[in-house]
């Protein structure tokens, strides 16, 4: 019986190392801050308190492509947002849309993109921003550049599993 549960637990120890040993695809967390005083060129007649976040997860899959899912949240802009965008763009520059996020968007909408590695380097290199758009506003009311931050990556392997523990003693 001894001898069956040592056994049994080795195996499960070994199934689980090789798993961990399976290469992992990178997964990136974007997010953004979007408040007016950021937006490029200036926003007109925008509220007091007009933000929004933008968060997402972004996968790197096969084929050149990534899967992005967000979600973007939004208050007191001057009318309904139109649409919103990720833009190229550094801070403080007005830049070409990369990837079409909503239009018309709604406060806490989500949604998923499919884009190629390129495009999430560059998203990956701070060289990107979401802006949200009004009718008031139509080149933007609110933006915020997208920071990232690695959630996993294949460039770091997992660390190798821990051998199996030594079975007790005999008597």
């Amino acid at each position: 019986m001894l001898r069956t549960l040592v056994a049994a637990t080795a195996a499960a120890l070994t199934f689980t190392g090789l798993a961990l040993a399976v290469p992992q695809k990178d997964t990136v967390t974007l997010t953004a801050a979007l408040k007016a005083r950021f937006e490029v060129p200036k926003a007109t007649g925008v509220r007091v308190g007009a933000v929004g976040a933008f968060t997402a997860k972004a996968v790197e899959l096969d084929n050149d492509r990534a899967r992005l899912t967000w979600r973007l949240t939004f208050s007191k802009l001057t009318g309904r947002a139109d649409a919103a965008h990720i833009h190229i763009g550094r801070a403080g520059k007005a830049g070409g849309v990369m990837v079409a996020l909503c239009g018309p968007c709604k406060n806490g909408q989500r949604g998923t993109a499919n884009i190629t590695h390129a495009k999430l380097r560059t998203i990956r290199a701070g060289g990107t921003y979401v802006n949200v758009h009004t009718a008031k506003n139509a080149a933007g009311e609110i933006r915020g550049q997208v920071k990232s931050s690695d959630a996993g990556s294949s460039s770091n392997p997992p660390p190798s599993p821990s051998p199996p523990p030594e079975p007790p003693p005999y008597p």
